[in-house]
């Protein structure tokens, strides 16, 4: 008895979200237009022993995140697509500031064949680069966090060029969010690309306002122009259903244009690049999915020269049930030499690894919580570790 009492509100909630999914979705013009709004509600909480890892921005031990947001899509007869997401938070990546708001993609897709095989889109929206960006929203990303290449900050800032090799190597800036990742999350950029599909053979290519290391606020086009483009590209190839293989690149400017009085004379902040190649692999086998991720990076640096980067995961999750889920994921990061003002070579960055292991429930078709714990610690001297305990509930309408 008591336990038919206490599934009766979740049933009546499962309900009004079945048919919060029908009011969302309009049609008009004889079903020729069809638009429909969808959302994601996440609340996650993150435990720090000691310095957060990553791009999380906060000073605290427990860090609280909520999170809203909307997606709107809409088919236009058989030729033209459009897309928008919303979002309402706290930053774009967790931290314990103020509430704010962003227009993270609206863009339009048109597919001029009589099939879809090509496609050619306009607008802000996510990098066609690697494997993770297609899943990386909380329902359909097996972890709370990215994988290691879209967060973890290098020693490398975008707001100002190294006084000299040695401020390069030993002045960083003051906070750590003023450094830059190797890729910044899922790279919501303006430009445009172009997608064709030939047999088992998939080519993406775009050209977008800033370089997959950017931060959040250059994507727009009323901060980064569109004088200095980024190019990039993957290509993919799929030999049966169960795998997916791909190779990517992008070469784009990394500064920000405030950087421009400190570059040395004679030279343009967009003259220094950062070029990245990476490989690819998705394998999907009855209850297993299996992924991994490779990129080499290379950043031109004033006064330096090449400052090389690898960054690389491997993920799988299993599947128990279609409501139960477990993954882990093995991550690490490696710095090239740069010369000192010595004579002699050493490391741009402090090489690290990152183990991770979580556990996602399916409460209902509506509602999931996960469950996650990470170790990450550093293989140069000192081995400064950290521990990292999160949880993460999702509300999707």
């Amino acid at each position: 008895m008591a336990s038919a009492v206490l599934a009766l509100p979740s049933v009546q909630a499962e309900e009004w979200l079945d048919r919060l999914d029908d009011w969302l979705t309009v049609s008009s013009w004889n079903d020729r237009i069809r638009t429909r709004l969808s959302g994601l509600i996440d609340v996650e909480g993150y435990h720090f022993d000691s310095e957060p890892p990553g791009l999380i921005d906060t000073s605290r031990e427990f860090l609280a995140v909520p999170r809203l947001t909307l997606m709107l899509d809409s088919q236009i007869g058989s030729k033209v697509y459009f897309f928008a997401q919303t979002r309402v938070d706290r930053g774009f990546d967790p931290g314990d500031m103020g509430w704010r708001h962003r227009f993270e993609e609206y863009a339009v897709r048109l597919t001029p064949g009589e099939d879809d095989r090509l496609s050619l889109q306009l607008g802000k929206a996510a990098s066609v680069v690697g494997n993770w960006i297609p899943r990386h929203l909380s329902w359909d990303n097996p972890f709370i966090n990215a994988p290691l290449p879209y967060e973890s900050v290098t020693d490398l800032y975008d707001g100002e060029a190294p006084l000299s090799r040695d401020d390069f190597l030993h002045g960083p800036p003051e906070k750590k969010y003023e450094y830059i990742p190797g890729i910044w999350g899922p790279v919501y950029a303006t430009g445009g690309s172009v997608a064709y599909k030939a047999g088992k053979i998939d080519i993406a290519a775009e050209i977008k306002n800033a370089a997959l290391s950017s931060r959040p606020e250059a994507w727009d086009l009323g901060h980064t122009g569109f004088d200095h483009p980024t190019f990039s590209g993957r290509i993919g190839y799929r030999p049966d259903p169960r795998w997916n293989l791909g190779v990517s690149a992008s070469s784009g400017t990394y500064f920000e244009s405030i950087a421009q009085s400190t570059i040395p004379p004679g030279h343009q902040f967009y003259d220094y690049r950062q070029t990245v190649i990476g490989q690819d692999l998705g394998f999907a086998w009855h209850h297993w999915q299996l992924w991994a991720e490779a990129y080499e990076m290379r950043f031109d640096v004033p006064f330096v020269g090449n400052a090389d980067l690898l960054m690389y995961y491997i993920e799988a999750k299993y599947r128990f049930t279609p409501r139960c889920f477990a993954a882990v994921r093995w991550n690490q990061q490696y710095f090239g030499t740069v010369p000192n003002d010595t004579g002699g070579f050493e490391r741009w960055g402090h090489n690290l690894w990152r183990a991770e292991a979580a556990l996602g429930f399916r409460l209902t078709a509506h509602s999931q919580f996960k469950i996650q714990y990470s170790l990450q610690q550093t293989t140069d001297a000192g081995h400064e570790s950290s521990n990292t305990v999160a949880g993460q509930f999702t509300i999707r309408f």
